[in-house]
């Protein structure tokens, strides 16, 4: 809570700017260059008057003159004010009133100061915003992370490095957009809300459509109405939109959350290994400015041949079991306990095997490689190996012990798919509460024919890995629990 009497003073001072008759909160600015601009042409503008505008981040009053610092978004600029260069009452009421955090427009004429500082020196001026709750500075801000990610504005406020953080992620998907456009996809948008969520294994949210009075789940995948495009008979299409999962928060999971999928009919796993590998390396590259940077400590190059890493392979030589036997729900619990790992007791084969290869295969993946060959039992929408009827058509990309993306040879199958959501839906009747539902919709438009395609999905895990970042540190306004007084 702001104290009584610095708002009292704050509200004081606002009383001042409007009984001398100036608006505190005008509808205009008349700006005509940003302070960058200004400075890049010091030597071109010259004398000539100019009008810049910002928040004022530093104030230095000095008897009859008074330095300040404001700020826009392109960067700061030093103003001079003296009372002999403009009206005498106008100059005592900037240096009475106006406070760190108030947004100004000044208009005045280019000079160096004796330190050879680039300034301006003020004529004119009018406020644009009166704050009436102290700004924390740069140095004695908020250090709690908690409240930073509450009030977001205030990081931002203070903080150039995450103002320029989400500058970085505008990058992330601007790039990956160019990217599948460039490759002749088409971007689409499907619903935020479905009768039936599938496409990840996770627990969804639930919402209630009050005009057609039914319960809707918010989407926690992008992938079922993608792939119903291609029924249709678009053959490269994409998606960059909102997801949502109602499960736990860690440093790479979180409740919503940005995702991007496509899917390439007439395509299939290498060719989209060939593209995954352009694509990431180009993503890397623009947003880091570089192909190598630190996660956790590792210093990951993405600019290497990626290396196929085989799950089954992996995953013997991690615990000793081999998958492609006849491995029980017993057998993979009995090893859990042995490693330490803990583990859902409503998990069925799939989940323990996924359980077990994030406890252990994943910890030793540190550059970049491709996860090729998963079990089926974690795998329900992608296609069979016909090599291996244990394994699917499927790749993640891994890095820093971090799972980057979903790719398949997605299932057209539409007797397949369905006895897979059937063994899907007898996990979720056992308790788990991440198994997928049968979507009948999905499964009717399968029966038409869907051609043979490859499909990749990444979120902002991949951003928040190239900054080091958790995915919370990476979301402008992430969910948060409200705070109590």
């Amino acid at each position: 809570m702001i104290r009584e009497d610095i708002l009292q003073t704050k509200l004081d001072k606002l009383k001042n700017i409007k009984d001398y008759g100036m608006d505190a909160y005008p509808e205009k600015t008349e700006r005509d260059i940003s302070n960058k601009e200004a400075l890049e042409k010091f030597s071109e503008i010259g004398e000539k008057k100019i009008t810049l505008a910002g928040r004022v981040r530093s104030l230095r009053p000095m008897g009859g003159s008074a330095f300040a610092n404001i700020e826009d978004e392109s960067g700061k600029m030093q103003l001079f004010f003296n009372k002999g260069n403009m009206d005498e009452n106008l100059f005592k009421l900037f240096t009475k009133n106006v406070e760190l955090g108030d947004f100004v427009q000044v208009t005045g004429e280019l000079f160096l100061t004796k330190t050879e500082e680039k300034s301006l020196k003020v004529v004119d001026w009018k406020l644009l915003s009166k704050n009436i709750r102290p700004i924390p500075t740069e140095h004695f801000g908020i250090k709690d992370e908690e409240e930073l990610l509450r009030r977001r504005y205030l990081d931002l406020m203070i903080n150039e490095d995450t103002r320029e953080l989400f500058r970085k992620k505008n990058t992330f998907w601007q790039t990956t957009r160019n990217f599948l456009t460039n490759e002749g996809f088409l971007e689409v948008q499907s619903p935020v809300l479905e009768h039936t969520p599938g496409g990840a294994d996770a627990e969804p949210f639930i919402t209630h459509h009050n005009a057609l009075d039914q319960d809707f789940f918010m989407r926690i995948s992008l992938e079922l109405p993608l792939k119903r495009l291609l029924v249709g008979g678009y053959e490269k299409v994409f998606e960059i939109g909102r997801v949502f999962r109602n499960e736990g928060v860690d440093r790479t999971h979180l409740q919503e959350f940005d995702h991007m999928e496509f899917y390439w009919a007439y395509s299939d796993l290498q060719k989209g290994m060939e593209m995954t590998e352009r694509m990431y390396k180009e993503i890397a590259f623009k947003v880091l400015g570089k192909y190598e940077h630190e996660y956790e400590g590792n210093i990951i190059n993405w600019n290497i041949d990626f290396p196929h890493v085989d799950y089954f392979e992996a995953f013997q030589k991690e615990t000793g079991i081999d998958l492609s036997a006849d491995v029980t729900v017993e057998q993979l619990r009995a090893k859990a306990e042995e490693l330490k790992i803990k583990y859902d007791t409503a998990a069925g084969k799939g989940k323990m095997i996924d359980t077990i290869y994030k406890k252990t295969v994943r910890q030793k993946l540190i550059q970049p490689c491709m996860l090729v060959g998963h079990p089926i039992e974690v795998s329900p929408l992608a296609k069979k190996d016909p090599s291996n009827p244990n394994k699917v058509l499927r790749f993640q990309v891994v890095a820093g012990t971090a799972e980057l993306c979903n790719a398949f040879a997605e299932l057209n199958d539409p007797i397949d798919q369905r006895e897979r959501f059937e063994a899907q839906m007898k996990l979720r009747e056992a308790g788990d509460a991440e198994a997928q539902m049968i979507d009948e919709d999905f499964l009717e438009a399968l029966e038409y024919g869907m051609p043979n395609a490859f499909g990749l999905g990444f979120s902002e895990r991949l951003f928040s890995f190239f900054m080091n970042k958790s995915v919370r540190e990476c979301v402008i306004f992430p969910p948060m629990k409200e705070k109590q007084d």
